[in-house]
């Protein structure tokens, strides 16, 4: 007579599956081993960082004053979202796992690469095609905009040689905290806005330094990143903020970060008319310096991702209220 199989525990279960959804997301702490080599490739391209890339396209569509919903528009506008979060995110993610695999053999031992999920040769193989596919697509975006300069394009180019210089040596802009982190934080903010912009109006000076200005506060955010990797930044030499200053002044550092140039933005909207939308924006601060406080101040090491969680979904809302101020103020 044979023996009775194990029950599964409920909660096991749900704990496992829980896991397996954050390391599909690319989040941290999610130590499970995944054997299908698709799921292996997604978690590489880090689905959770598209998010913002894609809002950002949002941003910039609703900057340029001229989008509407059309079939048409919506359509453009996704493929626009395409090539900024998975391909060309997921280009950019899938080179940094690549080029930090040492640091994650630290960090993160279970990420793709360090523990021999996805020989090195079909990670590089991926970077290509990524790349690729994400210049085709914006080419494809200038064709359909009818863009004399072919804008869309140059700035998926700059944005992958920005986020192969971040990851690659010798340059390796990531080894340092400041430039690092800038760059890191133009990314998500500046270059799909200035994407969304151009692929429906026309991108001018102006919002290019505002949104340039507002990537200071994406420097901020980043610097949360840096928190998971302080012990493997420390052994390698690498230069974070958190490396460079200590735990408790890189939080301080980066929340001020976070609430100061929003508020700059906020200010300048007064100054070009737009009082209620700024207003809007200076509310969206508040509960963000709230969960500074509760979460990320008091145990920046623990609770980074809560922090996350709560205060960003404010942040990215704040920047669609810029978005359609300046849109409405005609900048």
């Amino acid at each position: 007579m044979s023996a009775p199989s194990p029950e599964i525990a409920p909660e096991t279960t749900e704990m496992s599956n829980s896991a397996r959804t954050r390391q599909m997301l690319g989040m941290k702490g999610a130590d499970v081993q995944e054997t299908s080599i698709w799921k292996i490739r997604l978690q590489l391209m880090k689905p959770i960082t598209w998010i913002p890339l894609i809002w950002g396209v949002v941003c910039g569509a609703a900057s340029s004053g001229n989008y509407t919903w059309t079939l048409e528009n919506v359509a453009i506008a996704a493929a626009c979202m395409l090539m900024s979060g998975p391909l060309l995110a997921g280009y950019t993610q899938t080179m940094n796992d690549f080029y930090d695999r040492e640091i994650d053999a630290i960090n993160e031992p279970y990420r793709p690469i360090p523990s021999g999920a996805i020989p090195l040769q079909q990670a590089i193989s991926q970077i290509w095609i990524l790349l690729l596919a994400g210049l085709a697509v914006a080419f494809g975006l200038d064709l359909w905009a009818g863009h004399d300069f072919p804008i869309m394009t140059a700035l998926a180019i700059g944005g992958s040689f920005v986020s192969f210089i971040y990851s690659a040596p010798p340059l390796k802009l990531k080894q340092n905290g400041w430039l690092g982190n800038y760059a890191l934080g133009a990314s998500y903010i500046a270059l799909p806005w200035w994407a969304g912009h151009a692929l429906f109006g026309e991108l001018n000076w102006t919002v290019v330094a505002l949104t340039l200005f507002y990537s200071l506060a994406g420097l901020g955010i980043a610097v949360v990143n840096d928190f998971k990797s302080v012990e493997g930044d420390r052994a390698l030499g690498l230069k974070s903020l958190p490396v460079m200053f200590g735990v408790e002044t890189a939080a301080l550092i980066s929340a001020t970060m976070i609430d100061v140039f929003q508020i700059g933005i906020a200010v300048y909207l007064v100054f070009v008319g737009e009082q209620l939308l700024a207003s809007l924006l200076l509310l969206l601060v508040i509960p963000q310096i709230t969960f500074q406080d509760m979460y990320f101040l008091r145990d920046p090491l623990k609770n980074d991702v809560k922090y996350q969680a709560s205060a960003q979904p404010f942040l990215v809302i704040g920047m669609l209220v810029a978005g359609i101020a300046m849109g409405h103020a005609g900048i």
